[in-house]
């Protein structure tokens, strides 16, 4: 009777999860060159579901919109985006030039449409510019309030059909461009926060190879696996100290070392 092959492990993989306009494509390279051997697989999830997904461990870390519940989570900023206001082509502001900045007062006039995943005025954190959507007779005498657009994407189709406009981090306008809208910059409106956020008890090497990674540190600098990784390398190819062999005698004080024939690696000196 034989015994049974245990069945092989499974190959470790670290998940990343990201939000909607955020670029882990640099650090996804950095990883890959440093932990070949560690597949990096990318979760993308909704703004609103990320927390939930590291909570849940659907993600090893999250690049996902600060702010987050330090009591539980660790994050670390990595940058800030500006916010935009997605006009029509026909708009008025459509006709300043790129790098023109709008204002408040700019939109005074406009209705501002926000999606239900909005994340720069969520909670009431800053004014909204502009206009709110009125109520409107919805034809039996009763007056409704309009539905949001569902989505960021239905927000910009909205903005694109001239019924007014919307505001929203660059990297959204730039994912869902359309060839009948534009975006100009607003000026004092609110910024979103990216950064990197993991749960706090769950803090293993290779979290914290990625927190190196996104901090630019170089892999000797890591604390997380590939400095040690590297390390151990560098210790395998370091040449072992010479013995000395028995008998052998070392040139003393008085006596002349050997030159080399060729001459090289001589310091040489000028009388």
């Amino acid at each position: 009777m034989t015994d049974a092959t245990p069945p092989p492990e499974a190959a470790e993989t670290f998940r990343l999860a990201y939000v909607p306009g955020a670029t882990p494509g640099r650090w996804a390279r950095t990883w890959q060159e440093r932990l070949p051997d560690v597949p990096l697989e990318m979760v993308q999830v909704e703004a609103a579901d990320a927390v939930a997904t590291l909570h849940d461990g659907g993600a090893d870390a999250a690049i996902l919109r600060l702010p987050v519940d330090k009591t539980v989570l660790s994050a670390i900023p990595l940058y800030e985006e500006l916010p935009v206001v997605v006009v029509s082509r026909d708009h008025l502001l459509a006709a300043t030039e790129p790098d023109e900045v709008v204002t408040r007062d700019d939109l005074a006039d406009d209705v501002v449409w926000l999606p239900r995943d909005d994340v720069l005025f969520a909670g009431g954190a800053a004014e909204v510019p502009g206009r709110a959507p009125e109520p409107y007779d919805d034809g039996s005498g009763m007056v409704v309030d309009p539905e949001r657009p569902a989505t960021t994407a239905d927000a910009i189709a909205w903005a694109a059909s001239g019924t007014g406009v919307t505001v929203v981090p660059m990297s959204l306008a730039r994912l869902h461009h359309r060839k009948d809208v534009t975006y100009r910059v607003l000026d004092g409106g609110p910024s979103s926060p990216v950064g990197l956020a993991w749960i706090s008890d769950r803090t293993t090497d290779l979290v914290e190879e990625m927190i190196g990674i996104v901090r630019g540190r170089t892999v000797n600098s890591s604390r997380g696996r590939g400095a040690r990784s590297a390390r151990t390398s560098s210790d395998a190819g370091a040449q072992p100290a010479r013995r000395e062999e028995p008998g052998r005698d070392r040139p003393r004080g008085g006596a002349r070392a050997a030159r080399p024939a060729s001459g090289k690696g001589v310091r040489r000196h000028r009388r």
